[in-house]
C-alpha cells in the first residue's frame, strides 16, 4: 500500500490528509504503519478509508462544535423537570445553538422535524419534542443534540432522571452509562472496533440487559454520519481498523427487556422497545489520538 501512495505521491509533496504539510511530515509514517498492518477478512477486520482521518484543523473545528454542543446540553438538562413540555426545550436548545453561531444538525435532517430528539421511557431514539409532550415525576429521557458549526458536527446525548424514579429505572440509566464509559475504555489506536461492542455489550449482558442491534454509533465530524458503523455488541480483534484521527460516536442503547425495536409507523421517526419496556442511552463523540482518545461532545 504505501508503495502504490509512493508511486503517485513524494514525501515533499503535499499530505494526501489536506493538513498543508509535507507528506514526509504529515501521515508518511502513518502510511508506513498502516501498510505493516496485517488484515483478516474473513474476521471482519478491514481498513479504514483515508476519508475519515481527520487532519489537525478538522479536528479543532469539531471541537469547537463540541463547545456549542456540550452547552446545548447543560441548557436542556438543566430544563428537564417535571410540567416542562419536550417543545419548551427543544426550542430553547434551538435558540441557543442559532445565537452560538450554529446550527441544530437534527432539524430538517432527512425531514426530522424538531432540533433535538427527545426519547422518554420506552423510546429508544428520534423522539419528537411535542407541546403535548409533557415530563413527569419518575420518568426518564435521552435528550440527543447534534450541531453543525463551519460544516463540522458534534454529536452527544444524555440521560436525565425527572424527579425521583423508581430503583430499577435508575440502575438501568446508571448501568448505561457504565456501558459506554467500558466502550470508550476499549477505544485504542491501533486496535479494532469490535473492541467497542465488546466491551458494552459484555457488562450490559452482565448485568442483564439487551443491547439494541438494529442501532448504533457512527463515525461524525466532516458530515453527520460516516463511518464506520459503532454497533455495541462485538467480538474483540475484530471489525474496522482505529487510527488517530478519526472520530465517531459510542452510544449503546441499552434495554431492560427484548432488544427488539419498532418503528412508530404514524411518524416515521419515533423507535420503541417492541415489548414496551425502559430503554436509555448515553452518548459521546471521541477523538481517536496517538495514545488513546478525547472526548470531544459529552
Amino acid at each position: 500500500m504505501i508503495k502504490e501512495i509512493l508511486r503517485f505521491m513524494s514525501r515533499n509533496d503535499l499530505c494526501w490528509c489536506g493538513s498543508g504539510k509535507k507528506y514526509k511530515k504529515c501521515h508518511e509514517a502513518f502510511d508506513e504503519r498502516l501498510d505493516e498492518m496485517k488484515f483478516d477478512f474473513f474476521k471482519g477486520q478491514v481498513r479504514p478509508p483515508k476519508k475519515i482521518v481527520n487532519n489537525r484543523e478538522d479536528i479543532e473545528a469539531i471541537r469547537a462544535a463540541g463547545v456549542i454542543n456540550d452547552g446545548a446540553l447543560d441548557l436542556a438538562v438543566s430544563m428537564a423537570k417535571p410540567g416542562v413540555s419536550t417543545y419548551e426545550i427543544d426550542k430553547a436548545v434551538h435558540d441557543y445553538i442559532m445565537d452560538a453561531g450554529g446550527y441544530p444538525s437534527c432539524l430538517n435532517y432527512e425531514g426530522f422535524p424538531k432540533s433535538i430528539c427527545i426519547s422518554i421511557n420506552d423510546v429508544v431514539c428520534h423522539g419528537i419534542p411535542s407541546k403535548k409532550t409533557i415530563l413527569k415525576e419518575g420518568d426518564i429521557a435521552n435528550i440527543d443534540i447534534t450541531t453543525t458549526l463551519n460544516g463540522y458536527y458534534a454529536d452527544a446525548s444524555r440521560m436525565v432522571m425527572i424527579g425521583e424514579v423508581s430503583p430499577e429505572a435508575e440502575r438501568l440509566v446508571r448501568v448505561t452509562k457504565e456501558c459506554m464509559e467500558l466502550g470508550i475504555a476499549a477505544v485504542k489506536p491501533w486496535h479494532f472496533l469490535g473492541d467497542v461492542g465488546a466491551a458494552c455489550g459484555a457488562h450490559a449482558h452482565k448485568n442483564g440487559y439487551s443491547v439494541v442491534t438494529d442501532l448504533g454509533g457512527h463515525g461524525v465530524g466532516k458530515d453527520f454520519h460516516l463511518e464506520p458503523f459503532v454497533p455495541h455488541v462485538g467480538q474483540v480483534g475484530t471489525g474496522m481498523l482505529l487510527v488517530p484521527g478519526m472520530t465517531l460516536t459510542v452510544e449503546p442503547m441499552i434495554n431492560a427487556g427484548s432488544y427488539h425495536v419498532v418503528v412508530d409507523q404514524g411518524d416515521g421517526w419515533t423507535v420503541r422497545t417492541k415489548d414496551h419496556k425502559l430503554s436509555a442511552q448515553w452518548e459521546k463523540t471521541i477523538l481517536i489520538t496517538e495514545t488513546g482518545t478525547e472526548v470531544l461532545s459529552s
